[in-house]
C-alpha cells in the first residue's frame, strides 16, 4: 500500500459520499483532489432505495475520478462494528498474537469464524504495559459494504472503522496533545474518541445532525428536506429564535451523553484530565453548537480550519474544500492509512480479498512456470488420447453400472412409499405432544439470568447494615414487565413498544432482522450514592454484568448438546431514561403513602379483631406494624420495611433488555 501512486479515502455517510485523494510529494502527503456527492435522500429515510442511492453516488464518483493505478480505503460505521480495549499481562512479544486471539474469543460476542477481526497494540516507549484494541464486524455486513465499491472496480485495500480513521487523521496532523477528546458529529450518529498518549477510548452515540432536523420536522410540520434547509440557515432566518428553541432538547441530550462518557472515562482513568475538545463533522456548521458545548462542558472546544496535507491547488476546489473540511476528516484519515502513514494499521478487509490481492501481486513470478507448462502440453495431449481409447473399451461395464443404478432407485422409491411413510399420522401426534412442552424452561432461565447479574449481598444481614446506606452495593428490582414481538426490529422502530424503547441502531449484529423475542423492562432502585454509574457504567455494574454474560449466553445457545442448549440470548441491555431520586418522584411517594396507609389499616383491623389488650381474652401476639421509636412521622411513611431507614434518597431508574429467542425463525402467528 505504501508504494501506491495515490490513494482515495472514501466515506459513504448517511447524507453524502465524501472522498479525498492523497499523493506523495517532496514534503510528505498532499491533497490532490476531493469530492462531496450528496444523496438525493438521507439514507436512513430511504428504505429499500438505500442500496440504489449508494450505487448511484459511487457510479458518479468513478465516472468523474479515474482510479486506475491507485488504491482505496473505505470506512464502516462505529455502531455496526465492535471495538474493545484490554490490557495484556507482561509476556514475550512472540506470544502476544496467541493471547490476543484468546482475548478475541472471550470479548467478541460471536464465533470468530463469523466475523472479520483485527487488532492494534498500544504501548508507550517508557511503559511496560501493553494495551490491545480488538476490532470486529460480521462477515455479511463487511462483504455487503465492500461489494458496492468492487462493483465499480475500485481497488479496496483498507476497511477501517470511522472513529479510528478520524484518530489517524488527527494523529498525523499532530492535533493530539495531552488528553484530547474528539467529537465527530455525523448525520445519524456521533463518534466520541478520547486520546491520551498511546491509548484511545471510543464510544458511538445515536445522536447526530438528523436529530436536529427531526425536531424541526415535528415542530414546524415540514418535509425533511425543507427542515434540513431551515436548520442550515437558522442563524440568518427571521425565525432563528423559534428554530433554536425547538432544537434545544437535542442540544441538551447531546451534552448529557458527552458528559456521561467523560464521567465514565474519568472513573476508569482517575489521573486523566481532558485538556481540549476537537469538533468535527458537518453538523458543527450549526450556529451556536460550538459555543453551547464549550459553556456546558467547561472545556475548550476547537473547530478544524486546516489540515497538514493542505488544500487542492485549484482555487475553486480549494474554496469548496475548506467549506466542507469538517466532514472530510474521516476520508482524510482513510487515505493516510492507505498510503502507509496511519498510526493505527488494523484492517477489516476480508481475508478472502487479501488472498486474492496476494496472488495478483505474485502473478509476475509465475511467468516462467507458465512457459514450462506450454512446453509440456504435447505430452499431456498424448496422455489424453490414450485415456480416450481406454474409456471407449469400457462401454459394456458402464452400461451394467447404469442398469444397477436404475434398479437401486426403483427399490429406494418402494421403500419410501411402502415402509418409510407408514405410521406418519401417529408420528405427527407424537410431534404435537412434544411441541406442547417446547419452551417451558424459557422464562425460568431468563429470570434466573436477570437475578444472577445483580450484586450478591452478604449472607449475614448484620454485615450489610454495618455499611452506610449510600455505600451499599445493593440493587432492588421493584417491577419486571415483558412485551412479546414476532419482529423486534420492526416493533421497536415503529414505537409500538413505548416511547422509552428507542429504535436500535441500523445493521446491529446483535439484533438480526426478522428475529422474535421479548422487550423486558425492569424498574429498580438502589441506595448507592453513585446511582446511575453504579447500575450502568461501573466495571461491576448491573449492565456490565449482563454484557459479560452475553458471550456465555451465545455459547450455550450455539451448543449442540440439548441438555445445555439455551434457546435465547440477551442481545441488548441499556437504560432508556436517566435516574431520579425517590424524593423527586411525586407518583412514587404517593404510592409509598398508599402502601403505608394500607399497612397501618391492616394492622389496626387485626388488632381490633383479636381484642388488642393484654388482659382481654384471645389476646397474644398480633401481627402489626410498629415503627422505630423516636423516628419522625414523615420519615416513617417512607422507611425501608426491612432496615427501618429512610428510602427517599434512594435512586430509581429503568433497565431494558432485548431478549432474542430462536433467531432466524418466526412464529406462525403473533403471540405464539
Amino acid at each position: 500500500m505504501a508504494t501506491a501512486r495515490f490513494a482515495w479515502g472514501i466515506d459513504v455517510g448517511n447524507r453524502a459520499l465524501k472522498a479525498i485523494k492523497l499523493v506523495r510529494g517532496d514534503s510528505g502527503l498532499r491533497i490532490d483532489d476531493f469530492e462531496v456527492i450528496e444523496h438525493e435522500n438521507v439514507l436512513s429515510n430511504a428504505g429499500d432505495n438505500k442500496e440504489a442511492l449508494i450505487q448511484a453516488a459511487l457510479a458518479n464518483f468513478v465516472q468523474r475520478h479515474p482510479s486506475k493505478g491507485g488504491v482505496a480505503a473505505i470506512s464502516v460505521s462505529g455502531v455496526s462494528s465492535f471495538a474493545r480495549f484490554i490490557k495484556l499481562p507482561p509476556v514475550e512479544p512472540k506470544k502476544i498474537p496467541d493471547i490476543v486471539r484468546f482475548e478475541a474469543i472471550q470479548q467478541i460476542p460471536f464465533p470468530l469464524d463469523d466475523v472479520e477481526w483485527s487488532y492494534q497494540l498500544f504501548q508507550s516507549p517508557d511503559s511496560p504495559e501493553v494495551e490491545v484494541g480488538i476490532f470486529a464486524m460480521r462477515h455479511e455486513l463487511v462483504n455487503q459494504h465492500i461489494k458496492h465499491f468492487t462493483d465499480v472496480n475500485l481497488n479496496v485495500q483498507v476497511v477501517q472503522m470511522n472513529p479510528l480513521a478520524v484518530y489517524n487523521a488527527m494523529y498525523y496532523d499532530g492535533r493530539i496533545k495531552g488528553t484530547t477528546m474528539i467529537i465527530d458529529l455525523g448525520a445519524e450518529n456521533s463518534d466520541l474518541i478520547i486520546a491520551e498518549g498511546e491509548s484511545i477510548w471510543l464510544r458511538s452515540i445515536p445522536i447526530g445532525g438528523n436529530n436536529f432536523t427531526d425536531v424541526l420536522v415535528k415542530s414546524f410540520k415540514l418535509p425533511f428536506g425543507k427542515a434540513e434547509e431551515l436548520k442550515r440557515n437558522a442563524n440568518t432566518s427571521k425565525y432563528a429564535r423559534q428554530i433554536f428553541q425547538a432544537m434545544r432538547p437535542v442540544f441538551a441530550d447531546l451534552v448529557a451523553e458527552i458528559q456521561r462518557s467523560i464521567g465514565f472515562y474519568s472513573s476508569v482513568h482517575r489521573d486523566s484530565r481532558i485538556a481540549k475538545v476537537l469538533a468535527l463533522g458537518g453538523t458543527f456548521r450549526l450556529a451556536g453548537l460550538q459555543k453551547y458545548l464549550q459553556q456546558n462542558l467547561q472545556l475548550e472546544v476547537e473547530k478544524l480550519h486546516e489540515i497538514t496535507a493542505g488544500a487542492p491547488t485549484d482555487v475553486k476546489l480549494a474554496s469548496n474544500f475548506n467549506q466542507n473540511l469538517p466532514s472530510l476528516i474521516s476520508a482524510y484519515g482513510l487515505a493516510i492509512q492507505a498510503m502507509g502513514e496511519g498510526k493505527i494499521t488494523s484492517n477489516l478487509l476480508p481475508r478472502r480479498i487479501r488472498r486474492e490481492q496476494l496472488w495478483r501481486d505474485k502473478t509476475k513470478w509465475f511467468s516462467a512456470a507458465a512457459a514450462a507448462f506450454v512446453l509440456g502440453t504435447g505430452l499431456a495431449a498424448g496422455g489424453y488420447y490414450l485415456q480416450s481409447v481406454e474409456y471407449q473399451q469400457a462401454q459394456d461395464v458402464r452400461q451394467n453400472c447404469d442398469t444397477l443404478n436404475a434398479k437401486g432407485k426403483e427399490l429406494d422409491a418402494s421403500w419410501r412409499s411402502q415402509v418409510e411413510g407408514a405410521g406418519s399420522a401417529d408420528r405427527q401426534k407424537i410431534t404435537n405432544v412434544r411441541a406442547m412442552l417446547s419452551g417451558h424452561q424459557l422464562w425460568p432461565g431468563i429470570l434466573c439470568d436477570i437475578l444472577s447479574a445483580l450484586p450478591k449481598p452478604p449472607e449475614d444481614m448484620r454485615k450489610l447494615l454495618a455499611v452506610p446506606r449510600q455505600e451499599r452495593n445493593v440493587i432492588l428490582i421493584d417491577r419486571c414487565v415483558s412485551q412479546y414481538s414476532d419482529d423486534l426490529l420492526r416493533s421497536i422502530a415503529s414505537g409500538q413498544l413505548g416511547p422509552d424503547i428507542a429504535a436500535p441502531l441500523p445493521n446491529d449484529p446483535a439484533l438480526p432482522a426478522g428475529c422474535r423475542g421479548f422487550i423486558v423492562t425492569i424498574n429498580l432502585t438502589t441506595p448507592h450514592k453513585d446511582g446511575f454509574l453504579f447500575v450502568l457504567l461501573g466495571p461491576t455494574s448491573y449492565i456490565s454484568n449482563l454484557q459479560k454474560m452475553n458471550h456465555a449466553w451465545m455459547d450455550q445457545y450455539n451448543s449442540q448438546n440439548p441438555a445445555t442448549r439455551k434457546n435465547y440470548y440477551i442481545a441488548k441491555a441499556f437504560t432508556p431514561t436517566g435516574q431520579k431520586q425517590l424524593i423527586n418522584d411525586p407518583e412514587r411517594l404517593q404510592a409509598m403513602d398508599t402502601s403505608y396507609a394500607a399497612l397501618m389499616g391492616l394492622a389496626n383491623v387485626q388488632q381490633a379483631s383479636t381484642g388488642g389488650g393484654e388482659g382481654e381474652e384471645g389476646g397474644g401476639e398480633t401481627p402489626s406494624f410498629n415503627p422505630a421509636p423516636g423516628a419522625a412521622a414523615e420519615a416513617i411513611r417512607y422507611q425501608d420495611r426491612l432496615t427501618g431507614e429512610d428510602r427517599r434518597s434512594d435512586w430509581e431508574m429503568k433497565v431494558v433488555l432485548i431478549v432474542v429467542i430462536d433467531p432466524g425463525s418466526k412464529p406462525s402467528a403473533p403471540g405464539q
